[in-house]
């Protein structure tokens, strides 16, 4: 038997994790797996070495008052990787924890491959030699990383978004509004504040206060909230308190429904941004992180945009409304905007458009083109 060791650490690499088991064993039955992941990967039959939630920190800030716990989970999983001598290990994501065991182990003989590239194109460009000593191999997402990390001497492969694979532009908005027994005056607002502790305990005031400050102006506003899995608590208990009282999904699957039915969205910067594109829901992003993590980012940082959309259009399509300007006022009043001025709605939608061809891999779907990167990592030197 052939062992494949995967780490993930939040729930986006979670998702593309439980996708690269079912691909890798499609191709190849005989494969296991062992390392840290969350519910997604369970359902694959995945066996975590410690809850995946535990990693779902970000930002100095939110960093430190956990690095003893985080310290000893690294201990732990270089340990286990040492022990269970898998034949390849895929660090998925969450650089932050991945590369810091990446680094332990592959001196150690291991052939390390990290799916998800690490942004440092867009900020600390310095760090990609030190991650060239980390990896062997880059699975990147988005189609500009190859050149930026090859350069720097480290192989990658270009493997589609998976994204695409997600269904969400599939939804059924009638369905939505039958199962929720929604009034025909009843305007869908979608709202994802993130799936991180650290994220959404910040903005989730800030989305609850721009929703009611919104309906003030635009009649009959009916939030819809799709809960993550590590934050299902906080945000239910958060948004109880929201007037318009909002839907509360916990079903993952009602989850692209409610992108059908949604005419604007309120949503954190991140792949979430990039899903309801895919949808055609027209959007702002607002996002905030911890004043010390924002002043030193702000320093680094190397791009014009946040959101991927906007990245690869190379112009402004969604509004990014980050730190001070991730306020209520200014939230609320370009979601008001996307909901009574149909001109910015379909030019949103109409930028979305040129943007998905550009995700696509050579061939295949992006978890089969992962996948495949993987079985050649595994081919003997």
């Amino acid at each position: 038997m052939t062992l494949v060791y995967l780490i993930a650490g939040e729930a986006s690499g979670d998702l593309l994790g439980a996708r690269l088991i079912a691909a890798l064993r499609k191709a190849r039955p005989d494969i296991t797996f062992a390392g840290v992941g969350g519910e997604r990967m369970a359902e694959q039959g995945f066996t975590s070495l410690f809850p995946m939630r535990e990693l779902a920190v970000m930002g100095l800030a939110e960093v430190l008052p956990n690095i003893r716990r985080l310290s000893r989970r690294l201990d732990e999983t270089a340990a286990d990787i040492l022990a269970r001598r898998p034949a390849v290990v895929v660090t998925i994501d969450s650089p932050g924890f991945g590369l810091r065991v990446a680094a332990r182990v592959k001196p150690r003989g291991f052939r390390v491959l990290h799916y998800v590239a690490p942004q440092v194109w867009a900020w600390r460009p310095g760090r990609v030699k030190r991650i060239a000593r980390e990896v062997d191999r880059i699975l990147a997402l988005l189609p500009f990383e190859a050149p930026f990390f090859e350069k720097a001497g480290i192989p990658v492969d270009f493997v589609g978004h998976s994204i695409l694979e997600s269904g969400a532009d599939r939804g059924d908005a009638a369905r939505f509004r039958r199962l929720h027994e929604l009034r025909p005056e009843e305007r869908v607002v979608l709202v994802m504040p993130g799936s991180r502790r650290s994220e959404v305990g910040r903005l989730l005031p800030v989305f609850g206060e721009a929703l009611r400050l919104a309906s003030l102006k635009v009649p009959h506003l009916r939030p819809v909230v799709p809960l993550a899995g590590p934050v299902e608590e906080t945000v239910s208990a958060a948004a109880a308190g929201w007037h318009p009282a909002p839907i509360l999904l916990r079903d993952i699957g009602e989850k692209y429904d409610a992108y059908a039915a949604a005419e604007a969205g309120l949503i954190k910067s991140g792949t979430s941004s990039l899903e309801v594109a895919l949808a055609g829901v027209p959007m702002v992003v607002g996002y905030r992180v911890n004043p010390v993590t924002a002043a030193i980012v702000r320093r680094l940082i190397k791009v014009e945009h946040v959101s991927i959309v906007n990245l690869l259009a190379k112009r402004r399509i969604i509004p990014e409304l980050l730190q001070e300007d991730c306020s209520p006022e200014k939230l609320s009043a370009t979601l008001v905007e996307l909901l009574t001025d149909p001109a910015a709605a379909a030019a949103q939608r109409a930028g979305f458009a040129g943007v998905f061809d550009m995700l696509r891999p050579a061939s295949g779907l992006p978890s089969e083109a992962a996948a495949a990167a993987v079985l050649r990592a595994l081919e003997p030197a």
